[in-house]
Parts: C-alpha cells; sequence; structure tokens
C-alpha cells in the first residue's frame, strides 16, 4: 500500500514535470542572462512550460482531493490527504526543484539537455517534497519509495517523450 500511497502524493509533482516541454515555450525565465559567460538556466526553461506544468499540476492535485473520498469508500483503503494547498506546493515545488537542477547544471558548465543522473530525476522530487513535507503526512516508507521509483519513472517518460518527438533527449 506504501507503494500505491507515494505514487497518489508525487502524481501532482510527476504531471508538473512532465507538461512544460509539450508547451514548446520561447520566453525564457531566465530572460537570457548569464553569470559570466553561462546561462542561469537556459532557453529550456520557458514561462510557457512554467506554467503549463503548474495548471496540470494543480488540476491532478484537484482531482485526487475530489476522487480521493470515493476511491477510499470503493478500495477499503486511506489514501493520503490531498488539499487545495498541497495540490498547489506539490506541482510548484517539482518545478522549482528542476529549475534548482538547471541551475546547478548551469553552473557545472554543463549544457542543455546534457545528462546528469540523479539531479536530472531527482530535483524536482525533491523540491516537490519540501514545500509540501509539512502539509502531508508521509511515511519513511513512502520516502524511501519515492526515491526508488522517481528516476525509474523518469527515465521511462523521457523515453517515451523522445520517442514522441517531444524532448531533445531521451533523459
Amino acid at each position: 500500500m506504501e507503494f500505491v500511497f507515494a505514487l497518489w502524493v508525487l502524481l501532482p509533482a510527476y504531471a508538473a514535470n512532465m507538461f512544460p516541454p509539450i508547451a514548446n515555450g520561447k520566453i525564457p525565465i531566465d530572460g537570457g542572462r548569464k553569470v559570466k559567460e553561462w546561462r542561469i538556466l537556459g532557453d529550456g526553461k520557458t514561462w510557457e512550460g512554467f506554467f503549463l506544468g503548474l495548471f496540470v499540476g494543480v488540476l491532478v492535485g484537484l482531482a485526487e482531493a475530489y476522487l480521493r473520498i470515493p476511491i477510499n469508500d470503493m478500495y477499503g483503503i486511506e489514501l493520503p490527504v490531498i488539499t487545495f494547498l498541497t495540490a498547489f506546493l506539490i506541482p510548484l515545488g517539482a518545478l522549482l526543484g528542476d529549475l534548482a537542477g538547471s541551475f546547478i547544471k548551469r553552473r557545472f558548465r554543463m549544457p542543455r539537455g546534457s545528462d546528469a543522473p540523479f539531479l536530472d530525476q531527482l530535483d524536482f522530487l525533491m523540491g516537490a517534497l519540501f514545500l509540501s513535507f509539512w502539509f502531508i503526512d508521509l511515511s519513511a516508507a513512502m520516502i524511501v519509495i519515492m526515491f526508488i521509483i522517481t528516476p525509474i519513472l523518469h527515465r521511462l517518460t523521457n523515453i517515451i517523450g523522445f520517442w514522441l518527438k517531444l524532448k531533445r533527449e531521451p533523459w
């Protein structure tokens, strides 16, 4: 059950992380600014993608808030509570975590699209957990499961996005 609970909590973060490339945004969040000769975030982090990811992530979280009680009654379980606040904080944290990961990659002089194992897969998870940890009941087992399944699911969804020509790289 902890596996299901972990996925339930992370669905808004996964949605928020998955949808920005679909926006095909043109307005970079960093406005093209650089620190020394390297961009702060890069062209891959756009306002259009950020707001699309936030919008879809919040929608997923609100759907979970709405469906939680019927699902609990149907299956006789007690899914973690997703409130309006956590429906917003989980995807916002995921997006901010992803931006932090991009910032770190630029500081290490890694070009856009380069693979940074674990950083690419866990930055959004850590951001989502950082912003929502105080507002949602998470067990230690759920957190461990999140750190195990997220790199696997992240890689699989990126490969699918690459095959669908939504991403430039399969990572």
